[in-house]
């Protein structure tokens, strides 16, 4: 993997899960992260009490190489994010990446269990709430987030803005039903709102990418799946760890013709045969069909 010796980088939702796995592959790469999140140790625990601050992702961040600052934000609120954006302005004058990694789905649920009960239930059965936590903390989030980035980064005429999104399945067009109207919703929110982003961009130097990782072992799907049988279920011997898709966004953010990537979708599979990389363990991982 390149260098990214001196680049300043932020990544929202990065307490766990895939923003974890993004900041410790940029930190690796020698990078500044700015580790954001709502979750710190001084602040109150996710309802399922799932492991993971900014500052231990921070600290893991500097264990690698690079420079980990926790930054408690709620992503979803622009006094939060303008005063986060000032900070980084303050003292580095630029933003070189931004990727988001926000998602509030498992706000909705109390349980796995739970989860796949009501995946399949129509939407009027469905509690309303789901859109704030599906749209709000998702694509929302990204845009917001991405509108700070872009003021930065097009003062200084160059930058990478990265975005996590689902559903893109091997066999099937883009605009296939997932079976939950609003998980859909999100997720279809997301790729049109990072496309949009990436024509008006362009001109600016600022590459705007979608990023479809493959069936990823967050702590969350580690505290679930504690049975061999629910890994069998779900296919557990074709996951890849969360520092997959992060390998992929420093690849990226070291790619000097990255523009030509800008306003598509990217498997991280495909960008890994591409850049040379592979998971912690040193597989592989192909494309994650669930069907196959």
């Amino acid at each position: 993997m390149k260098s990214l010796q001196g680049k300043v980088t932020l990544v929202a939702g990065a307490s766990r899960g895939a923003g974890r796995g993004i900041a410790l592959a940029l930190g690796a790469a020698g990078a500044t992260v700015y580790v954001a999140g709502r979750t710190s140790r001084s602040g109150p625990k996710p309802a399922d009490g799932a492991p993971g601050t900014v500052e231990d992702t921070a600290d893991e961040v500097t264990g690698r190489g690079g420079r980990g600052v926790p930054v408690r934000v709620d992503c979803t609120v622009e006094a939060s994010v303008g005063t986060l954006f000032e900070r980084i302005r303050n003292e580095h004058g630029r933003l070189d990446v931004l990727a988001n990694a926000v998602w509030g789905a498992a706000d909705c649920y109390a349980s796995m269990e739970e989860w796949q009960t009501s995946w399949n239930r129509p939407f009027w059965e469905q509690r309303p709430t789901l859109w704030q936590h599906m749209i709000t903390e998702g694509p929302y989030a990204y845009f917001l987030m991405s509108c700070y980035a872009a003021r930065l980064m097009t003062t200084a005429g160059k930058g990478l803005i990265v975005g996590v999104t689902d559903g893109i399945i091997e066999g099937q067009a883009s605009g296939d039903y997932q079976g939950q109207l609003i998980w859909d919703l999100a997720h279809q929110c997301i790729n049109r709102i990072l496309h949009g982003m990436s024509v008006e961009t362009k001109p600016h130097n600022i590459a705007v990418v979608a990023l479809m990782p493959g069936f990823m072992q967050t702590e969350r799907v580690i505290m679930n799946l504690k049975t061999e049988e629910l890994k069998k279920m779900f296919k557990f011997d074709k996951s890849e760890s969360t520092e997959y898709i992060g390998r992929a966004v420093a690849a990226l953010a070291a790619d000097p013709d990255v523009l030509a990537k800008s306003g598509k979708i990217h498997f991280v599979a495909d960008l890994a045969k591409e850049y040379g990389f592979t998971d912690v363990d040193g597989r592989f991982i192909p494309r994650f069909n669930p069907f196959q």
